[in-house]
């Protein structure tokens, strides 16, 4: 398997540096893409949270020093809103409190500058590694089961029938609770490309996952934010 596959598939990694000195960005990117990682790199808070909202990533180089705000606090959004890739923190902060600090708020390492190339990628590989090993089988909300592993769904111990793409729909949903998704990126997610929203392709997803799910007396699953996408609340 080659560096940047996602183990047991095919599909590349995908990974956002955030790193705002234009030389060390570059060499993330390069020594990164080299090992055949796809990569997006950014230099700020605000460009990092835009990235996120654009496209899905498997895991994320967090550099703390940016020019518009802290990357622990950016790391500390991201958590709270539902962001559970893993975060690699790379800051040239290395005293212990840092450290700490940045995994109580939910970093899954930390590695100071200066750094050698290998350690990074080695610690990329542990991580994506770890990550696929420690994905969830069952997926649970508010009375709603989805296995993995029988392909089945439940909503209050009921089995609900669902198409491949209605259950592939959930499953986004379900790896993402309470996060506001794009249009752009489920649509990714589901068929592989960007529709166009005019199709309505993904309302008409919508409508018919919500008539099996969510019935007369139940409070709705999803919510529509206009403008942007959906969201599992």
């Amino acid at each position: 398997m080659r560096d940047g596959a996602e183990p047991g598939s095919l599909r590349p990694v995908k990974i956002l540096v955030v790193e705002d000195q234009k030389r060390l960005g570059q060499f993330l990117r390069q020594g990164l893409t080299e090992c055949s990682y796809t990569v997006s790199w950014v230099g700020s808070c605000a460009a990092a949270e835009d990235a996120l909202c654009e496209t899905a990533f498997d895991l994320v180089v967090l550099d703390l020093g940016l020019p518009d705000g802290d990357g622990l606090d950016l790391l500390r959004r991201w958590r709270k809103n539902g962001f559970n890739e893993p975060v690699l923190i790379l800051s040239a902060r290395d005293g212990i409190e840092d450290r700490v600090k940045g995994l109580d708020l939910g970093a899954d390492d930390y590695l100071s500058k200066p750094f050698s190339l290998e350690e990074l990628l080695a610690r990329v590989r542990s991580l994506v590694r770890r990550h696929a090993t420690a994905k969830q089988v069952v997926l649970e909300h508010d009375g709603l089961r989805l296995d993995l592993m029988k392909h089945t769904v439940h909503v209050d111990g009921v089995p609900v029938d669902l198409t491949s793409r209605e259950y592939a729909l959930l499953e986004v949903f379900m790896q993402n609770q309470g996060r506001i998704l794009p249009r752009t990126l489920i649509s990714e997610k589901i068929w592989s490309s960007h529709y166009d929203v005019d199709t309505n392709l993904l309302d008409v997803y919508m409508s018919r996952l919500r008539a099996k799910l969510e019935g007369p007396h139940r409070k709705p699953y999803f919510k529509t934010v206009r403008g942007v996408g959906y969201q599992m609340v």
